[in-house]
This record gives C-alpha cells, structure tokens and sequence, in this order.
C-alpha cells in the first residue's frame, strides 16, 4: 500500500477514534456531575476571579474545583498573560476518560446569553479540547454547550475562544470551565464569563418570585423516614398511596398550580400509612388527607379531551370501591372532572417546537438522598407516575404497570447503599422497556462489574457474541470468534442474570448491550470458550485495565464521502455536515446508486437537508403523537409532517444502511430518506426508540429519560420497539466477518447495480477497511 494512503487511512482512524472518544463528554457532564462537590461558589464573580494567579492549600488555584485532581496543576511558566495558567495533563493511565477544570455561580442575574470566553493552548491532544457551559435549574440540566463539534486536538498555539448559551428562565445554577478528553496537555488562561456582552458582576441582580419549594423547607435536609424493612403489606399501601398522590399531582388544581410542596406532603402522609395494619385504615388515612385539600376550583368550561386521540389514560381505578373504598372512589372521580383546566402547571411544560413533556420543580433532595428512604420511595413514586402520565408508549410496556409499582418500592425502599438504590431503580427504568430511558450513573454497579475488559468489540452474530473489532492485535482472540462461555459459565446464563439491569425496546437491542459489556470484569486472568470456524477452543484472555468498549459504529473508516467506484458513491452520516449537503450530492452525480450509511448516530440533524435531496414531490414522512397537560396520559395525533423535494436532487438509486446501532435520530432519519422513491433500507432492525427525548430528575441526583413523544409513519404504524424494518434484510455471518466483508454493504451494492454485478469487483468495493 502506498505510504500516502496508509497515511490517510492513519488519519482517518485517528479522527474516528477521537470522535468515538468524545461523544460521552457531553452526556456525562449533562447528566452526573461527579466533581460538583468541589466547585468553589461564587456570588459574583469579577473578572480577575476567573484566572489562576492564586496558589490554594489542597489544591492548584483559588476558586475553582474539577478532577481528578492528580489530572491538574497550576503553571507559571507556559501562560497567556499574568503569572499563572491551569493545565491539564493526562496520558493513558490518567483515570477516567476525560478532566474537567470546573466552577459555578447562582444564576441571580437576568439576560438572553451567557458567554464564555477564554484563551487554550494545547500539545500533542489525541481527544478533544473544550471549553464548556451547563445551566441547571432545581430539576437538573436545561442548557449545555461545549466545543465537541469543533473537535480541536493536536498542537495548537494559544487561542481564543468562545461559547454561548440562552440563558433559561428555569436556570439557577451556573456550571462552567475547559476540559480535555483522551490524551495530552491543555493550558487554560484569562477566562471571561459575560452576560449580554458584559461581565457577569456587572449585570443587575435579579429579585425572582419565591415558590413554595423556597418557603417550606421541613425536610431540605432529610424526610425523617428510615426503613429497615417494607413488608408486602406495607408496599400494597404505600403504592395505593402513590397513585393518588401522583393522579392529585397533575391534576388537583391546587397541586397541579403549585401551591404545595407535593413532594413534602408526601413525607407528611407517608409514616402514617407506613404505620397502618390494614387495607381499610390505610384507605381511611389516606381519604382524611385527601380531604384536606379542600374542593377543587370550579371549572367554566371544564377541560375536555380532544377527538383525534390515540392513548387514553388508564383511569377506571379512580372508579374501584374494592381497591379505594366508598369515599374515596367518589371523590377521585369528582377532582378529575374539575381537574387543573388553565394557567401554567408547575410541575409540567411541553416543548413548543416538538411537544415532548419537560418535568419541572423536580428536587434532588439532599447529599445523601440517597440513604434516606423517605427520598428513595419519593423517586419510584416520581418516576412511576411520570410513566403513567407522559410517556407517549405506556401501552407498549411488556406487563401491567400498576403491577411494578409494589415490586419496585419493595426493592427500592430498603436499598441499604447508594450503590443498591441506584442498581434498583435502574430495574425500574428498564421496565420501560424504552432504549432511551437509562441510568448512567448506575453503569460502574450494573453486571458484570469491574474495570478490566478484553481489547476486543463484540457484536451479536449469529445469535452469539462475536468479535467485530480489535483494539489490540496482539490478543489471542480473532476476528469471527464467537464467545460461547466466559470462565466456564454460558453467555446464556450470563445473559439472563444481567438482563432485568439492561434498558432496551427491543431483544435486538437488549442483547446488543448486554454483548458490548460481556468482558468486562475484575483486570486479571479470564478464560473464553469460542467457536472459531468449526472448532470449539478454550482460550487464557487475560482482562485488561485499558479497554474500551463497542464505540457503536458500523461504518466504513474513512472520508464522510467516498465514490467506491465510478458507478458507486458512499457518505456516512457519522461525521456529515449540513453545510457539505450539496457537495455530496454533487460529487456523486454521474453514479447510478448511493449507499447511505446510518449504521452510527448522526453528527447533525439531516432530516430536512439531505433527504430533500432525494425527492421529486413533497411527501409524508412521519406523524407524532405528544402529551396534553391538561389531560394527563392522553395522547393526540399531530399531522403529518411533510419533506418539500430541494433544488439539487441525486437522480439515482438510493441504499440506506441500519442495523442495531441505528438510534434515535437514526431512525427517524431513516424514515425521511426511505421516502425517496428511488430509495430503500438495507441491513437489520434498528434498536425501536424514536423521539425526541425528555430528561427525568430523581432524587440523589439521578437523571434518566424517556422517549418523549410518538413516532410513526403517515399511515401511523408504529415504530417505537418495533423499530426500522428494512425492505432488504441483511445480517452479517461470522464466515463474512473472518473475512472482512461487509455483507450489509455487499447487499447494498447489489441492489444498486443491478442484475449483472460484477461479483468480485462489488466485495472489493465493499471490504471492511482498517478492521
């Protein structure tokens, strides 16, 4: 091979890795904050606060905190201006995947943006580079930005940059700083944080309205509530308690308006019917609370539900005598007629643009929510109801889910460590069965446990895991092994004690990850049992310490755009750029078919740019089903949403490549472009979570979400759990693998040259470079 290609082909392999190295920075900052504890707060920062000229006992400068702390030091040598510049520094034994220099400030300021601005210099980076933004209101995060897509890396002299952020009402917390993800050394000096271009100190104080969670604060500091045990009778009650608490939640009008700190009168009721012997004197416990809140506002006109409607809520229980007993099956009916009818909701919202639920006013609770039982029970009470009331696919879940409620408190309650309580509630979560709803920061506790792995990526072939990919190619394990057993034990009965800990919509997905973690473990000797060809070997596999897991990408190595051939032009939505969208189009013009490839996560949002491209009239694409917050658990139809052909269109063939790893916006991307009329879906079902998401706050800081509205095609056939279906089904074989054939690929090709292919010329085309 040439030296200039295999310099390119370097090149590229290093940009691939990078990106797969840097698409978690941006979750894991929104969603855990695992050095917030040591952010230094200020009330007003003024601007000389915000560089590192002052030494700090314990650490490197005043004023700012971040990790891990071995990762970060104060120089006084290599400086933009002053005296001193914060440096990060990591190599491959640096511990987790990325530092971050960090600080926050109250948001008691008012303005449209918040910037950052601030001078980095980097050497010899293998990862990314970035300054960053993140704005927090008392439910988590509502506003984050950072450089990622810039993808800055190498050597770079200094320079200034520069990020802003609408400023959200919701906001009252200000997080910000740089960061370095992978390998190398950053130096980060004479930072600027402004508000409408000028410095946050000199922007007025802002006088915001207090809200009841600011005026009852009984149990800011703990529920009072401490478990050793909860009995099944105990559960059934405290359950029973959960649906009407959460039913007068959303639709009380004074509960529903904000007038009570739900979550406070929760801890208020709760020992009482902890305390109760029986189903009839937790009914009357619970029927003397309820009166409490008084009659519900009259309503003129009360709130109806809409004609065009596809999921009604599950609302016959309000009705059971059996279940609530003579009162208060009459009077659950009665508040629902007169329920929440105008005005804001305080506890939910729904995005203007797309109509996906945003759960506000949801606390955290304390540090150590996480050992109080009272804010354990708070978080399955929260979260069940959040998935009775808002989650477009409700129906969709594989058991009755008045039935998980008991369970899941029973295990949740008595959770007796941070880590356990994490572990059970993300049983709760993957009972969703929702791909997107998940538990990051149970991930470190979720089987298999430990921090060594193999240098190997698994896929499922065949029915087995089997290796895809090599980071190291000096291991024992080869291209095409399927892993039949791990020291002895079965991939299957392995596979069925991690499943209840594994989110997914579908069992393609479900066993896609659990086969992405399948090495993990203690860093030591291990042994796999793999059928290699038609031989069955027992293999020493030691664990590594400096694995790495499935990057989810199935693509080809490479440019974003390639002409396999004169006849044959490939872009892979990884790394695809809107503003290149013509320039795609137009270099692959003259080919008679182009394979799009969406076996990845797209790097942009390419609905409406470049499926346009392969139109010839405006068509249908999809439909959504969204929430209506006057009618908890009601779902509506919206319109179809409709593509308009654009002005430069690829006039041939078209093959759009998914598989497992296609999520999301992968497949609702996949919806528009099979709407080309040339165009067809090539490869296997997709992982069936479409739809923008909506991000759920539980106390201890938990943060998970779910699929937030309904995705179906125009002629609403569903596409949630059932995923994209291709017209052409191809799965890759382990044969095919041991071979380095993209067999998905090869299938593609064929349907786009047609009957006569040239058989040996398309597998060349189609090989799995640099695997």
């Amino acid at each position: 091979m040439p030296k200039s290609r295999i310099a390119a082909e370097n090149q590229s392999t290093k940009r691939d890795l990078m990106r797969r190295s840097i698409i978690p920075i941006a979750l894991l900052l929104l969603t855990s904050f695992t050095q917030a504890q040591e952010i230094d707060r200020g009330l007003r920062i003024v601007p000389e606060e915000l560089g590192f000229e002052r030494p700090k006992s314990g650490g490197p400068f005043m004023g700012w905190g971040g990790g891990p702390r071995v990762t970060i030091g104060r120089d006084t040598t290599v400086v933009h201006s002053g005296t001193a510049a914060a440096v990060i520094q990591r190599d491959a034994a640096s511990p987790h995947r990325f530092t971050s220099i960090s600080r926050s400030l109250p948001v008691d300021f008012a303005g449209d943006f918040v910037e950052l601005k601030g001078w980095l210099k980097s050497d010899d980076v293998e990862g990314v580079i970035s300054l960053w933004l993140r704005e927090d209101s008392r439910s988590g995060s509502v506003q984050f930005k950072n450089m990622q897509n810039l993808k800055l890396d190498g050597t770079r002299p200094w320079t200034e940059y520069s990020i802003t952020l609408p400023l959200d009402m919701a906001a009252r917390e200000l997080y910000f700083g740089a960061l370095l993800s992978g390998t190398g050394t950053l130096w980060v000096d004479d930072l600027e944080l402004l508000v409408d271009g000028r410095p946050v100190n000199e922007v007025p104080a802002l006088e915001r309205e207090l809200s009841v969670l600011d005026t009852d604060t009984e149990f800011d500091a703990g529920s009072g509530i401490e478990l050793s045990e909860l009995t099944p009778v105990q559960a059934g009650h405290v359950a029973l308690l959960g649906r009407i608490w959460g039913f007068l939640k959303y639709h009380h009008p004074r509960v529903a308006a904000g007038e009570l700190h739900w979550d406070y009168e929760l801890f208020r009721i709760l020992p009482d019917v902890l305390a109760v012997a029986d189903g009839e004197a937790a009914r009357r416990t619970i029927t003397a609370w309820v009166e409490q809140l008084g009659e519900p506002w009259p309503c003129d006109p009360c709130v109806q539900v809409s004609e065009d409607v596809h999921l009604l809520p599950d609302l016959d229980w309000l009705r059971d005598e059996a279940l609530l007993g003579p009162d208060l099956s009459a009077r659950l009916p009665e508040i629902y007629e007169k329920r929440f009818a105008g005005g804001e909701s305080f506890y939910i919202a729904h995005n203007l643009n797309v109509g996906n639920p945003e759960f506000l006013n949801e606390i955290v609770g304390p540090r150590n929510a996480a050992h109080d039982s009272g804010y354990r029970i708070l978080a399955v009470l929260r979260y069940w109801n959040m998935i009775e009331y808002w989650f477009p696919y409700r129906n969709l879940i594989d058991e009755p889910w008045a039935d998980v409620l008991p369970e899941a408190l029973s295990e949740v309650a008595i959770a007796d460590s941070p880590a356990a309580y994490k572990l059970a509630m993300l049983k709760l979560i993957a009972r969703t069965d929702d791909t997107h709803a998940n538990l990051w920061q149970a991930h470190e506790h979720r089987p298999p446990t430990g921090d060594g792995g193999w240098p190997v990526q698994f896929r499922m072939v065949e029915g087995r895991p089997t290796v895809w990919e090599r980071n190291d190619p000096g291991t024992v394990l080869k291209i095409g092994d399927q892993v039949l057993a791990i020291d002895g034990v079965p991939v299957g009965d392995l596979f069925a004690g991690w499943e209840p800990f594994y989110c997914a919509s579908n069992r393609i997905t479900l066993e896609r990850n659990m086969a992405r973690s399948l090495s993990r473990g203690p860093v030591g000797p291990a042994t796999a049992t793999v059928r290699r060809g038609g031989e069955t070997l027992t293999l020493d596999v030691p664990r590594m310490s400096d694995w790495q897991g499935d990057p989810l990408l199935h693509d080809r190595p490479g440019e974003t755009f390639q002409l396999l051939s004169e006849q044959i032009a490939y872009v892979k939505l990884s790394s695809v750029k809107i503003s290149e969208v013509a320039s795609y189009v137009e270099r692959a013009e003259g080919t008679c078919g182009l394979v799009i490839d969406i076996r990845n996560y797209p790097s942009e949002f390419m609905v409406y740019s470049l499926a346009p491209c392969l139109l010839d009239e405006p068509t249908e694409f999809a439909r959504f089903t969204a929430g209506d917050r006057y009618n908890p658990g009601v779902f509506t139809w919206i319109p179809p949403l409709t593509l308009q052909p654009a002005a430069s269109k690829y006039e041939g063939r078209v093959a759009v490549l998914v598989d497992e790893t296609s999520i999301s916006s992968s497949e609702y991307t996949a919806m528009a472009l099979r709407c080309g009329p040339r165009a067809v879906v090539v490869g296997s079902t997709t992982a069936g979570a479409d739809g923008n998401v909506s991000r759920i706050s539980l106390p201890g800081g938990l943060r998970t979400m779910i699929s937030g509205i309904g995705v179906f095609y125009p002629d609403k056939t569903p596409t949630q759990r059932v995923g994209i279906v291709p017209d052409i089904e191809v799965r890759p074989t382990a044969e095919g693998i041991r071979e380095g054939r993209d067999e998905v690929m090869e299938a593609a090709v064929r349907h786009l040259l047609g009957k006569g292919a040239d058989e040996g010329a398309m597998r060349g085309m189609c090989q799995r470079v640099g695997r």
